[in-house]
């Protein structure tokens, strides 16, 4: 029987670095539109939801959301974890794609290839990413960030992660402490050529845990939206692209490796880590 694929964006409003970045123009779209459509060509979807927060902050994403046809949920603040598996749980998900609405460069391409990876069939995947947090390395950009993990997976993780980091990150939960065993090397998507190698491994709490890591390293690329500077850097891309939104993340790496200049824009901006946790959501 075909499984459900539901990718879930979260977004909110009250962003600490960046207020109200997931409404900021670029290109004449709000960056939540950019994302939602980038999400949406992925062929493996079947449905893509835009999870934002009951606090009033967010009306007006709930306002954008009904005046463009894009379907949201609302749920908790701070408890993202809670907010995915409500939203999957209505949605009637049987695997669950995380994708944060701060990336508006999100390949479809590289979601289809997570998403493959749990849904495949060859091995009893319960999560796949295409980056892991320290002490693990990363060799994709910043900014096109995918994961992917069984509803069953979430709902436990829903029912057994009690610390703030577990709760706001969503997914932590599921891959914290996995020991990569095995690597296998160029892993085909398609007809696509040989573009990723595959780690895999085993969590203490016994979930089986895929990392997609791309045969070249741009681990160190920061295509995402947490600061004005990030913002003025996504917006320079889309200008080169004169608006358009169906340009791959490949194009943008020519584009980068092409006008170096662009990434000084936001080459100091530190990158948020797993024990950045809003002291909002603990009274701190």
């Amino acid at each position: 029987m075909k499984q459900k694929i539901v990718a879930i964006i979260q977004g909110r409003m009250s962003s600490s670095r960046l207020p109200g970045k997931i409404l900021a123009d670029i290109a004449g779209q709000p960056m939540l539109t950019r994302v939602f459509t980038r999400t949406s060509r992925a062929k493996t979807l079947d449905e893509v939801i835009f999870a934002t927060t009951t606090d009033s902050s967010d009306d007006p994403v709930a306002e954008y959301c009904d005046f463009s046809g894009i379907p949201y949920s609302r749920g908790s603040l701070f408890d993202v974890l809670d907010r995915y598996y409500q939203t999957a749980s209505q949605a009637k998900a049987d695997v669950v794609v995380r994708i944060t609405a701060d990336c508006p460069v999100i390949d479809p391409d590289l979601i289809d290839d997570v998403v493959k990876t749990v849904v495949s069939g060859q091995s009893a995947v319960d999560f796949a990413a295409n980056r892991l947090p320290p002490p693990w390395s990363r060799t994709y950009p910043i900014g096109l960030d995918a994961e992917v993990c069984t509803f069953a997976a979430l709902e436990r993780a829903w029912k057994e992660a009690k610390e703030p980091q577990h709760r706001e990150h969503a997914m932590p939960y599921l891959y914290e402490g996995v020991a990569m065993k095995s690597r296998i090397k160029g892993q085909r998507s398609n007809l696509r050529p040989l573009t990723f190698d595959l780690e895999q491994g085993i969590t203490p709490r016994g979930f089986n845990v895929a990392l997609l890591h791309h045969t070249s390293d741009f681990g160190d690329y920061r295509w995402t939206v947490d600061t004005p500077e990030d913002l003025e850097f996504i917006r320079q891309v889309y200008r080169r692209f004169n608006g358009r939104d169906d340009f791959s993340w490949k194009e943008v790496l020519d584009l980068v490796h092409d006008e170096p200049q662009l990434m000084r824009i936001n080459a100091n901006v530190k990158h948020k880590t797993l024990k950045d946790v809003d002291t909002r959501a603990t009274g701190g």
